[in-house]
């Protein structure tokens, strides 16, 4: 693997604290492409689910 370390890294569920989740080497998915995407997409209809019981 040319010397690559192969530790498993954790996802950041929850943490919105975003030097907590780079100091802990968490994974953390950057979506801001796909929202502008969407925005620009001029769909007639949007399907955004949300997990139960959430606000």
């Amino acid at each position: 693997m040319g010397g690559a370390s192969m530790t498993a890294r954790c996802i950041a569920i929850g943490n919105q604290d975003f030097r907590y989740i780079r100091e802990n080497n968490l994974f953390y998915v950057d979506k801001t492409g796909l929202i502008s995407d969407w925005w620009h997409a001029s769909d007639e209809v949007t399907l955004i689910t949300r997990p139960r019981r959430f606000g």
